[in-house]
């Protein structure tokens, strides 16, 4: 496997850009910040400066509020955690709620891992309305009085198992020619998305409450739309239909039983403000997001140069005879990824943790 580019803060899972001809918008013109200039100072809260940020490294996986989008969810934890640096591991839409993990400081360099895993969703799809969001929120746009019964949902589902050709809904967080497609399809544009390859793992229907809603559970690789599972459903049963109901129940090593409502962070982190608590007792470690990659134990001398950016030789019995990525430690901790080939183990990304880390327990999760 190999690492891919270090991503830092991360607005979106879906980052690809798809040639079409739409309109560019004019960006704003660039001007060098002035830092002597006052509009350029820390903001202030009445008379209270604002909180110094900290380092802090790990993991928070919330639990997100139907409403919220994964924008915000990150700015609240930033701000819970006083965060100096924070993002998210695949975008959330507005209408679901469920898991969002949210990297803080050093876990955002293995925010790829994450994104890269298997997703699971449970869904409702409401049959007889196409929408142009492929959800509750858009216009509807085609209807239907016919309704599906379940033999014919299931002789479909195979149709949508596997690795599939998939168009993104037109109001998506991909990126055409620098812009995102929701905001161009907001303002009117044409936006004309191309089909593309997702891979979905397995596709239930779990539920069928009456003859206007199906329920669902999927589990799919990155870059899959539940929305447009439910438009293309619809179209092939000639009914129509789109998502009235979406919660995420896995991202990649993180479950249900790792999230967090955001009612819950906020009282543990106004506890630990009064010394009540600490906010490490809410981090999952960085390593986390590191499950499926095997780990190596080095000395502190070759620590050391790894730390240095510089490669070290794997010599004796001991040493590994396989090639690929791993995430390296020493006494315990965690300190880099790391490529092997050709004898030599080589720094791909260096991990600095001096600060706030997820506390001892976390380390074994239930």
């Amino acid at each position: 496997m190999t690492i891919p580019p270090e991503t830092g803060t991360v607005d979106t899972t879906h980052a690809d850009t798809t040639a079409v001809n739409v309109k560019k918008h004019h960006a704003a013109d660039a001007r060098p910040r002035d830092n002597n200039d006052p509009r350029n100072k820390p903001r202030q809260h009445g008379n209270q400066p604002r909180r110094d940020r900290r380092d802090i490294h790990g993991w928070v996986v919330l639990d997100k509020p139907i409403g919220m989008t994964s924008t915000q969810a990150v700015a609240v934890a930033k701000r819970l955690f006083q965060a100096k640096r924070a993002g998210h591991a695949g975008t959330l839409d507005p209408l679901a709620s469920g898991g969002l993990p949210i990297a803080l400081g050093e876990a955002t360099k293995t925010v790829p891992f994450v994104m890269d895993g298997r997703k699971r969703y449970r869904f409702t799809v409401t049959w007889g309305e196409e929408r142009d969001t492929d959800d509750t929120e858009g216009r509807v746009v085609q209807t239907s009085t016919s309704r599906p019964d379940v033999a014919a949902i299931r002789a479909l589902l195979p149709q949508f198992t596997g690795r599939i050709e998939q168009t993104p809904p037109r109001y998506s967080a991909i990126k055409i020619q620098g812009e995102r497609a929701y905001d161009l399809a907001r303002d009117g544009e044409v936006v004309e998305l191309q089909p593309r390859p997702v891979e979905i793992h397995e596709l239930t229907l779990v539920d069928q409450p009456d003859a206007d809603h199906s329920v669902f559970e999927a589990e799919c690789g990155k870059g899959t739309y539940v929305r447009a599972l439910a438009r293309d459903m619809g179209r092939l049963l000639g009914c129509y239909g789109h998502i009235s109901a979406l919660r995420r129940t896995l991202v990649g090593p993180f479950t249900e039983n790792d999230m967090s409502p955001l009612e819950q962070l906020e009282a543990l982190c106004n506890r630990a403000a009064s010394g009540e608590g600490s906010l490490a007792d809410a981090l999952l470690p960085v390593e986390t997001a590191l499950d499926d990659i095997p780990a190596l134990a080095v000395t502190r001398a070759d620590a050391a140069r790894l730390h240095r950016g510089q490669a070290v030789l794997l010599r004796g019995r001991d040493a590994p005879q396989s090639s690929g990525t791993v995430y390296v430690t020493v006494a315990g901790r965690l300190l880099a990824l790391a490529e092997i080939g050709n004898g030599e183990l080589i720094p791909k990304r260096v991990f600095n943790l001096t600060g706030l880390t997820a506390s001892s327990g976390r380390n074994e999760r239930d």
